[in-house]
This record gives structure tokens, sequence and C-alpha cells, in this order.
């Protein structure tokens, strides 16, 4: 019955990490080499510098104690620096450290791939999306690096929390004369998703309904609307409940009314508000990378040892594997502790990247400590003539129905019977599989879902705005550790919300990156972020076996704010009144806001 073209620019994102792209080559004896890489995938590093230096790659060990952030920028792009020390290294036979200036890190390393989006909806008097056509140009730069799978996840997540009946999305991946972008946090999901919430505040201003009403109406459901565009049922869907939920305990319906009539006051100031939906798919959509290795060892002062194929970059994955070895172990945290992620330890890890370090790491780590907890209880099982069963592990001791052993004690006791303390754990996510051919399959173990709610308000004048108060209700699963996961919740929104804002890159005729430091280009600070911000959690664990009942949290977060971005697009469109929707590009400076509120004048 309606039908409604729109076109949108989604820009690019520098990942601006605190610690720039950084390498220490050591040549070591026998032809051997020890990498130093601030990177999240020591394994392909490894794998970089043997085939520069044409040599096996277990000639080759690559150590990563910790990053000063990543984002997704030290998935592929370390390995340039890994490579460019090794070479220089063997040229002079020294050891050679390289580490990018800010400056160079800005022009060399490759950003979020902006997108280019056309799209054509059609949907009926309540608001139902009858269908989607959608055509994205993902913006690769000069080569391909990581283009393919973050373009295929941006298609993944074009229906985000809604269900399409009828759909046809085309994917281009395009070249350009600039560096080569590459992953960042959502790996193009936010992209994807910002197509269909662009669609849905479309059809909720061409109708005159509320966009929330309309968002419910068209989410996932029971059969048949429980089906994604690639063949994938949703099992787990929470968001109906969840959404009702946030705008109850954000009073939304009470506070749009209030907007409404702010408005009509036809004040300079206007505001805006928004509530927008996640549901973001975990794991690697390249199904060989969801798997992880560990390796626990307890040492005969009961001291415990972690090694896993994970990296930090500050995002918590190691506190949240050594809380998760102690509870198996029945210890305090600090009786544990984990080493340096290294390749000589775990073997072909995968990156840490895709939200699914805690996932697998966690999984792996668990396993690595049953296994030395079974051996344990065995050997004190035999020695106090019980069952292994009914041996328990509870604050620092061992109990067994004879007697109660310190953990030292009942270690020192296993090592005196030559009873094996150190174990491997490997996991691989169960149930995915995905064709690439025929771009069908289950390519997420899970989804993780959430919700947001933004007030803004922008000045009629000059474009400026300001977000004032954002209420966020968001599901982690059983949170394994809540203050770490509020904090990524807290971080992902605000930088979701500077891509969509602040943050602009702009190249010039010739490829080059004209946008290099804090100078000229803007990242949330401080007094960025809302003066009203609460946060809360999901109170249903994972319905999935997943470690603890967790849930991935590491990226989900970030599209929560896309409802800065539409509640941006409402106060324009309410202060324009009408039918006619918002054509708002990203980011949203306030001379986009201005251009907007003049429509009869040509906007970028």
């Amino acid at each position: 019955p309606h039908q409604w073209r729109g076109q949108l620019e989604v820009g690019g994102q520098e990942h601006y990490y605190l610690e720039t792209h950084i390498a220490y080559a050591i040549p070591q004896d026998q032809g051997e080499w020890l990498i130093y890489s601030s990177t999240q995938h020591p394994g392909e590093v490894q794998h970089w510098v043997a085939h520069a230096l044409a040599i096996p790659m277990h000639a080759v060990r690559v150590v990563c104690r910790r990053m000063g952030g990543g984002f997704g920028g030290k998935e592929t792009q370390a390995g340039h620096l890994a490579v460019w020390a090794a070479l220089a290294a063997r040229r002079t036979g020294r050891p050679v450290k390289m580490r990018l200036s800010r400056e160079d890190d800005f022009l060399v390393s490759g950003k979020r791939h902006p997108f280019s989006h056309d799209y054509r909806i059609g949907f009926n008097d309540q608001g139902l999306l009858l269908g989607l056509e959608s055509t994205q140009w993902a913006h690769c730069g000069f080569s391909a690096d990581l283009s393919g799978p973050v373009a295929d996840r941006a298609v993944f997540h074009t229906d985000n929390a809604y269900y399409l009946s009828d759909v046809q999305i085309e994917s281009h991946r395009s070249q350009l004369n600039t560096q080569s972008h590459t992953a960042f946090r959502g790996f193009g999901g936010p992209q994807g998703m910002m197509v269909i919430e662009t669609a849905m505040g479309d059809i909720a201003r061409l109708l005159q309904l509320d966009p929330l009403e309309v968002r419910l109406r068209n989410l996932y459901g029971a059969a048949p609307r429980n089906t994604t565009p690639y063949g994938m049922t949703v099992e787990d869907n929470i968001l109906p409940e969840l959404m009702q939920q946030l705008a109850q305990n954000c009073q939304y319906q009470t506070r749009r009314q209030a907007v409404a009539e702010w408005n009509a006051a036809q004040g300079v100031i206007r505001k805006g508000l928004a509530l927008t939906p996640v549901k973001f798919g975990i794991s690697f959509t390249a199904t060989q990378f969801n798997q992880a290795g560990a390796l626990v060892s307890v040492f005969t002062d009961g001291s415990v040892r972690i090694n896993h194929g994970g990296t930090e970059m500050g995002q918590g994955l190691h506190t949240k594997v050594c809380a998760i070895v102690a509870k198996v172990l029945g210890l305090a945290v600090d009786q544990v502790r984990i080493s340096s992620s290294d390749t000589d330890k775990v073997a072909n890890a995968s990156a840490t990247a895709a939200s699914s370090g805690t996932d697998l790491n966690g999984r792996a780590a668990e396993r690595a400590a049953l296994q030395v907890k079974a051996n344990l209880s065995q050997c004190l099982a035999q020695a106090d003539g019980c069952e292994a069963r009914e041996v328990r592990f509870v604050d620092g001791q061992i109990h067994t129905p004879a007697q109660t052993r310190t953990f030292v004690q009942a270690v020192q006791y296993a090592y005196s019977q030559r009873v094996q303390l150190w174990s491997d754990g490997f996991y691989a996510t169960p149930k995915i599989h995905y064709d690439r051919t025929t771009l069908s399959g289950r390519p997420f173990y899970y989804f993780a879902y959430g919700a947001a709610c933004s007030e803004v308000a922008i000045d009629t004048l000059t474009g400026e705005y300001k977000v004032l108060r954002v209420d966020i209700l968001h599901d982690v699963g059983h949170s394994l550790n809540p203050a770490i996961d509020i904090g990524q919740i807290e971080g992902g929104f605000i930088q979701g919300m500077g891509w969509l804002t602040t943050e602009e890159l702009v190249w010039n005729e010739h490829g080059a990156l004209t946008t290099r430091g804090a100078s000229t280009y803007k990242i949330p600070t401080a007094s960025d972020v809302p003066a009203v911000m609460n946060v809360s959690l999901w109170h249903e664990a994972n319905r999935e076996d997943n470690i603890g009942g967790s849930k991935a949290v590491g990226e989900p977060p970030f599209m929560l704010a896309i409802s800065v971005y539409e509640a941006l697009r409402d106060a324009v469109g309410q202060t324009l009144g009408g039918r006619q929707p918002v054509q708002l590009n990203t980011p949203v400076t306030p001379e986009r806001v201005l251009m907007a509120l003049q429509p009869s004048k040509r906007h970028g």
C-alpha cells in the first residue's frame, strides 16, 4: 500500500586506541624469532612474519602481554608493523622496535568501513514492513583486508530485530584510493542495522505513528515470523519483553508526550526521543575460527597459571578467565594468574574478536581446570576411600568425607603420587554452520539483545545538539562480572555515539586522510557523556549452554547508540512538521543537522 525510497551515507571511524601500532622483533638462536606485538591475533602475526622471512611458523614466537586498546584495529593490521620490524631486524642483525606516531597511525591504518545505502521499503497502514530492497556499497579502500566478512556481517544484520518477509539485499565491496579499511567493533553489523532502523523511522513519520509502536509491531515473533533472511531460526528472542520493560522503566510514553508539548511551544531548542533495539549474532561467521585452547598449570605451592589463546586489550578478558578457573578450583582469584598470550603455548589460536573472547577462551580454560580438578579428586578419593564425586573444592580447601585439606596440602600430596597437575582444554562452538555459496545456515550460536532510549535537544539556529538522557536495558545473560559488563555497555554506547555524531573522517581527492589527530578528529570526551545515563542488565541467563550462562558483551552495546541518531532525526522531523522523512547522513555533525532543518537546500 505504501512505498518509500531512501538513501543513507554512513561514515567510517578511527579506532583511536590509546596505544598506536607497535612491534618489537628480536633475532634468536638457530634462526628463530621472538616478536612482541600489540595484536589481537598473535597466530596471524606469526603466520605473516614466517611468510615474510620464508621460514616455518615454528621458528617464530609471537607474544602479547596486553594492548592499549584494539577495537578490531589490531586484528589484521598489527601484522604490518611486525613484518617491517622483522625484515629490518634480519637486515641489520639487531633487535628492531617500530612504533607509529599518532599522525602516522591515522594515515596508515584502516578504519571502520564507510557504507553507502540505497533502500526501498513497502509497508501497510499499520506500519508493518512488507518488503525491503537494500543495496549496500562498502567502501573498502585499496585492498580487501577483512572487507568481505565485514560486508557479509552487514548483510546478516540488515534485519536487526525485525522479521523481513520479503527481502532482497545486494552487497558491493568497492575499491577506493584510501587506506585499506578493516575490522571495527561490530564488524559491519552497525552499518547494516542503520538501514532498517532508518526505514523504521521513515515508516513512523510517513504514517504519523509512534516510532516505538512501529518497531514493536515489526519485531521477530512466533513462527513463521521467526526466521532470518539467511534461514536461521530466532529461538531466544526476548526483545518484545525487554523493550516494553525499558519503555516502562524510562517512562517513554510520558516523556514522548512531554517532548511533543515542548516542541509545540516553537522555541529555538527542540527535542527528540527514540527507543531502538539491538539483536546481534555471536560467533565468527567464518566457522573455523570458533575454536579455542588453553593451558592450566597448578604449582606445588598452590598457585595457578593460565595461558589461553585470547588477548587482553582492556575489555577484561583475563579477569573473567581468572575468575572462571578460580571458581572451578575453589580458590580466591588472587591465587590465579594469566601469562602473556603466546603462540608457543596455544597454537593456531583465533583472533580475539567477534565478541567471543570469553565464550571461547573461558570455556577452554574451564575445561582445562576441570581436568586438573578431576585428577586431584581421583587422587584424594583413592587416598580417603571415597568416590571422586564426593570431593568438594571450597574456599581454598578440599573436602572429602574423611578429612579436609588445604588446597596446597592436596596439591603437594597429589604431586608426591605423581598425579598430573596441569592440563590443556579445547572448545569448539557447537551448533553453528554456514554455507557461504548459498548465504544460508546458522552462523551464530546465539543472539545478544538490548535496547536504548535516548533524548536529545537541538539548537535550530546553529544545528548544535546535546544528548540529555540515555536509558539502557541490555542482555548479557548471567553476568560473569557485572562491573566489567556495565563498563563495556557504557563504553560501547559512547563509542557508538561518537561514530554517529562527532567522528568525521575526511579524505582529499587523492585518497589522503586530512583528519589526522585530535585537532581535526573529535572523539567523545567526558563532557559528551549524557548527564543522565542509566544502565540495567536483563535478568535472564543465556538459553544456550554458554560459559556460566553468560552472553558476549564486547560489540552489541555499540549499536545501542543508534537511538541517538534516531532521536536526532526525531527532533529534526518534529521541527519540520508534516510527513516527510528526514534524510540525515552520519556522522550527524551540527552542520548536517542545520542543513536537515533546511531541506530545500542541498546537504551532504
